[in-house]
């Protein structure tokens, strides 16, 4: 059996890993940007000036940041439970009908601050709903939820492909997706919060659901470290031997954190849906669902590691489309290949680096002790 890692600093554990595995993915990309005859100084240049050089190049990355930060949570709630909820895309598309049948019921005769609150709750129930029957079939039946969820997530996309051609699309039209969203059924941009910092976002669809999504972030932290039902999910999650010993009931809470997961997935659908497109379209997630879970692995599993890990990959979904504009032998599918390294050395090769750098912070502690006193006077 393996000898465990040393404990390291929390700083070093949750800020310096990370970024040294950052830094080597984005070596790595670099070589491949070389391979193909570019500069890597130049399409690391361009990247950042195309995510955070102006903006409505800010107010787009935001915008992508903001369905991490959701997909984020739902897979990092699950991880604190020792379950990996591969189903977050399918929450989140399934979770559209939550926001969108609101919305044609009440955009046409309710503001939109009446809507929102009830696209919320119904984007949470459907997402969670979605999550139900694979939380139930692990905690009661013993099946796998990394399958079954995969299963739900094809089920979703076949499902939604129904729904939107043969229910929701209106009579007459060709495209599969629901009518337009009247005023009522539109989120209000934040420019005007950007505008305070002397920031234009153009036509950037960044919206009211990122400040959302924030206070989702410090409720979820919240609940994780400051309540019973968080410690219970903890302790699942380290030991169920532990926690059945301690009397908490294992499929209880496997169920209420695959509901809660579920739950924080469904609400990604909120952005693109009532701050973006104004409507329901087929493929609207866009694989945001596993995006979030490098979100999680590079944030470890807490808030405050999301929300910059899904910044980041806001900023490589942006600014990578500027490299592709700008450099036309660097296609989209460099960039996804630029994202992949991310996500392997944020997730697969996360324990690279780690027993070197416990091994030197071991040294640095032992030196220090074996330093010795000063003598006396």
């Amino acid at each position: 059996m393996s000898a465990p890692y040393a404990k390291l600093p929390a700083w070093v554990d949750y800020g310096l890993i990370p970024l040294i595995n950052l830094v080597v993915a984005f070596m790595v990309a670099g070589l491949v940007v070389l391979a193909v005859g570019e500069s890597p100084l130049r399409a690391a240049s361009l990247l950042i000036q195309g995510a955070f050089g102006y903006g409505e190049g800010i107010g787009f990355t935001l915008y992508y940041a903001t369905n991490f930060i959701f997909t984020g949570l739902a897979v990092a709630v699950a991880f604190h439970c020792g379950l990996f909820n591969i189903g977050g895309e399918g929450q989140a598309y399934v979770a559209g009908l939550g926001v969108a049948l609101p919305i044609l019921w009440l955009d046409q005769i309710m503001p939109w601050y009446v809507v929102f609150p009830a696209a919320i709750l119904g984007s949470a129930l459907v997402g969670a709903a979605w999550a139900f029957i694979p939380g139930w079939l692990q905690a009661k039946r013993g099946s796998h939820v990394v399958i079954t969820t995969i299963m739900f997530n094809f089920i979703a996309s076949s499902l939604m492909v129904y729904v939107l051609v043969d229910v929701l699309k209106p009579a007459g039209s060709m495209a599969p997706q629901t009518r337009g969203f009247a005023d009522g059924g539109q989120l209000p941009r934040l420019d005007w919060l950007m505008s305070s910092f002397g920031l234009d976002i153009g036509n950037a669809p960044f919206n009211l659901s990122f400040l959302l999504a924030l206070v989702v972030a410090f409720l979820v932290w919240a609940v994780i470290w400051r309540t019973k039902l968080g410690y219970e999910i903890r302790t699942m999650g380290h030991s169920p031997k532990a926690a059945r010993y301690a009397g908490i009931k294992e499929s209880r809470i496997i169920i209420i954190t695959m509901l809660m997961s579920g739950a924080l997935a469904g609400m990604m659908a909120l952005n693109p849906i009532m701050g973006d497109q104004h409507r329901m379209q087929l493929d609207f997630v866009t694989g945001a669902g596993f995006v979030g879970i490098a979100v999680a692995l590079m944030g470890r599993s807490h808030p405050v590691g999301i929300v910059p890990a899904a910044i980041l990959f806001g900023m490589l979904y942006q600014g990578g489309a500027e490299i592709s504009f700008e450099m036309p032998q660097i296609s989209r599918d460099m960039i996804t290949i630029i994202q992949g390294l991310v996500i392997l050395f944020a997730g697969a090769l996360e324990n690279m680096f780690r027993p070197a750098i416990a091994t030197f912070f071991a040294t640095l502690g032992s030196a220090s002790d074996a330093k010795p006193a000063p003598a006396a006077e």
